[in-house]
């Protein structure tokens, strides 16, 4: 059988979760909170909306969307692993009520459509096996006018920051990884040639487009970090 994208990511990251958010934060040289916290700032939401969180994880950026804007957030993640460790988050978490978590898989959500007023998703783009439906299928639960924002890594596009990126994805992450557990060692392993695959087969340009056919409109994309994080973001046509 044919291992799917979707299958690799959750056997990767499902035994990490207690470990998830103090080496994201560390691996990325500090970067990720402050990525997380522009993916949230592109939503035009408020206490009175509800967005759904795909990809959820350790519920970082559902409790990231309620701390910014008050909204409720419904939280999917395909891992029971990943959940349980959300849970255990929230438990400790004064915003815990206004976030609901559901095992789910982000390529068939279990929602009517039109259900959310804003969506967004970390390191998602990668994992879509079939990136158009999947997309498609993220813009089907946003109501019309809606905000999608969805962040994942990038390759620097210029020469210096690349040169620095790919010594650090091809040394430095297997090597931190090692020194943290041997599931770490597998995702260092692993990342760099994952982010450079999404980038070959889905440039900028071309990923933009992909969000324009499945229904969004007023895309837009950021670079952060030197373009080591790609934002993307747009409104359900």
């Amino acid at each position: 059988m044919v291992e799917t994208l979707s299958g690799r990511a959750r056997g990767l990251f499902a035994p990490l979760g207690p470990t998830y958010d103090r080496y994201a934060r560390l691996l990325s040289f500090g970067q990720d909170p402050r990525w997380r916290q522009f993916l949230v700032s592109r939503l035009p939401v408020g206490p009175e909306d509800t967005v759904l969180d795909v990809a959820t994880g350790t519920a970082a950026v559902a409790l990231e969307l309620v701390r910014q804007t008050g909204c409720s957030v419904v939280g999917v993640d395909q891992s029971p692993e990943m959940l349980d460790e959300a849970r255990r988050r929230l438990l400790l978490a004064a915003e815990t009520k206004r976030v609901r978590l559901v095992e789910a898989s982000a390529q068939e959500l279990p929602f009517e459509d039109g259900s959310f007023d804003g969506l967004t998703g970390a390191y998602l783009l990668r994992y879509l096996d079939d990136l158009p439906t999947g997309l498609a299928e993220l813009a089907r639960v946003l109501r019309p006018g809606a905000t999608a924002a969805l962040l994942d890594f990038g390759v620097p596009p210029a020469p210096l920051p690349r040169a620095a990126w790919n010594l650090y994805v091809a040394a430095g992450l297997p090597l931190l990884g090692r020194a943290i557990s041997p599931g770490w060692h597998e995702v260092g392993r692993f990342l760099g040639g994952s982010i450079r695959d999404f980038d070959a087969r889905w440039p900028l340009p071309k990923l933009l487009s992909a969000f324009r056919e499945a229904g969004f409109d007023d895309v837009a994309a950021r670079r952060l970090s030197l373009g080591g994080c790609t934002v993307v973001w747009g409104r359900r046509r």
